[in-house]
């Protein structure tokens, strides 16, 4: 049986503005440092265009000696721009396949508009499973309850780690086509890496016990993760590593912010917000050539959470004193974070005919919806409710609304008691656990008081809204699926 679930609300305007607290202090200086480090990004992009300076003045400097510019000047603002460039993983060296073509580290961008700038970027790696895919699912969590204002201060960008082409294509083609609005608008990016990007994984030295096709398969996710972690250092301040079967706790966004600002100066190399391997890993972006430049050094030796752990070793512990003295040492660096904010539900893995039965058991319970403040109202409805999830325990803030499936023609009324002065409304269907349980090919109508209004409807002036039946204005549709509008 099918059901549809949807939350309703009414909101209003509003705004924040720093009041002199010292309780938000942290939260100021969480403000200026993210300044600060935009504005390091900003230099990242500047020392590329050097770059390109620089490769055009070691030409000059071995071309015909009739050109204008000296050797020794040529010498001399190569060792000035050679300082202001950042440094990067030298991959070459890694994987000196890639010197055979010059577009081995170049990604293939299918959809997105190249965002920069924002506060977080979340790399979500995909490949081909043989049962079945969570991708959309994964989306559709990440982005279930973001305000407008965090759906501006952040960028997922799926990397689809395969070279194959239909493939490729068709999960191109599901995202754009389950999520058009956040494609749209920038807030999802699809990635594929060059079809020279993997070396020959047929002759991989086995270790650890473990079989060739799993050797291959982890020395492969070794450098599925170092791709994406290049392509994403550039377009924000903080990097988030998950995978492409996990749902989000709702609210993560802001539980990341207000962790983040509580550590602004203090030493750490990750935040992590899941205890099950690499998933919900945080990184400074600036940390990230570090890396992937150590992950690149060892790709073939041991599995990334493993690589990630030397890391911390490497940095802080003292091979003459004891574990404890380590474990506290890299304690420092890495900050966990109870509840976890993301949980692994992917049953089969993309290990063929391995299932992966990995839970997080800090992630407790997940919050299926959120209660609002709405208005005295009289509530009507075609839809039939499922047990005793009713719309009227959904408007007053204690349910979330669960019906049969709708047809053609269903409805919800929302009849106000007295006059509202609305600024904003919000209509959310499904939930973090039922993504396909939504209200589809559906409108959102008001019935205006002002007759000049109607007429403004009616004339086109208003582009927010057009003419529907019976009075009543459209002011949202979806033909996916009713989300937050």
């Amino acid at each position: 049986m099918n059901r549809n679930q949807a939350v309703c609300g009414i909101k209003g305007e509003s705004q924040y503005s720093y009041d002199g607290e010292p309780d938000n202090l942290p939260f100021q200086l969480h403000s200026v440092y993210e300044r600060l480090l935009r504005a390091e990004q900003q230099g990242e992009v500047l020392s590329k265009e050097l770059l390109k300076v620089l490769g055009q003045l070691q030409n000059r400097s071995i071309a015909p000696s009739n050109h204008t510019i000296s050797n020794s000047s040529a010498i001399l603002e190569e060792r000035v721009l050679r300082r202001l460039l950042p440094s990067q993983p030298n991959a070459y060296i890694y994987l000196p396949h890639l010197k055979e073509h010059e577009d081995s580290l170049t990604p293939i961008v299918h959809l997105g508009q190249r965002r920069t700038g924002v506060s977080l970027v979340l790399g979500v790696p995909t490949v081909h499973r043989q049962k079945q895919s969570y991708l959309v699912n994964t989306l559709q969590s990440l982005l279930f309850d973001l305000s407008t204002a965090e759906r501006k201060d952040i960028v997922i960008v799926v990397f689809i780690a395969e070279t194959n082409a239909i493939f490729v294509n068709a999960v191109v083609q599901s995202v754009q086509t389950n999520l058009p609005d956040a494609v749209s608008a920038g807030v999802i990016e699809v990635i594929s890496p060059s079809p020279h990007y993997y070396p020959d994984l047929s002759n991989l030295k086995e270790t650890f016990g473990d079989p060739k096709e799993r050797v291959r398969w982890r020395t492969k996710q070794n450098l599925d993760y170092s791709f994406l972690m290049l392509y994403a250092q550039s377009k924000g301040t903080y990097y988030v590593q998950l995978e492409d079967d996990i749902i989000a706790k709702q609210g993560f966004f802001e539980s990341m912010k207000k962790d983040i600002a509580y550590v602004l100066s203090e030493e750490w190399l990750f935040l992590e917000f899941s205890q099950l391997g690499f998933i919900g890993k945080l990184f400074r972006t600036s940390d990230l050539p570090m890396i992937v430049e150590f992950f690149l050094m060892f790709h073939k030796d041991k599995p990334i959470d493993w690589l990630l752990d030397h890391i911390l070793w490497v940095k802080v512990c003292n091979p003459e004193k004891d574990s404890k003295h380590c474990h506290n040492e890299k304690a420092r660096l890495k900050r966990t974070y109870k509840p976890s904010l993301f949980q692994h539900v992917g049953l089969h893995s993309s290990l063929l005919g391995k299932i992966q039965n990995l839970k997080d058991k800090d992630f407790g319970k997940q919050v299926l919806f959120k209660s609002h403040n709405n208005p005295p109202a009289e509530l009507r409805s075609s839809l039939e409710k499922y047990l005793s999830h009713t719309l009227e325990r959904a408007y007053n803030g204690v349910d979330f609304f669960w019906g049969l499936t709708p047809k053609i023609g269903d409805y919800i009324l929302i009849t106000f008691t007295g006059p509202q002065a609305v600024k904003g409304y919000l209509f959310r269907s499904g939930n973090i656990e039922t993504n396909g349980d939504r209200f589809y090919n559906t409108t959102v109508e008001v019935l205006p008081t002002s007759k000049s209004v109607k007429v403004r409807v009616t004339r086109g002036e208003l582009a927010c809204c057009k003419p529907s039946s019976d009075g009543f204005v459209q002011i949202g549709n979806s033909r996916v699926g009713l989300r937050g509008l």
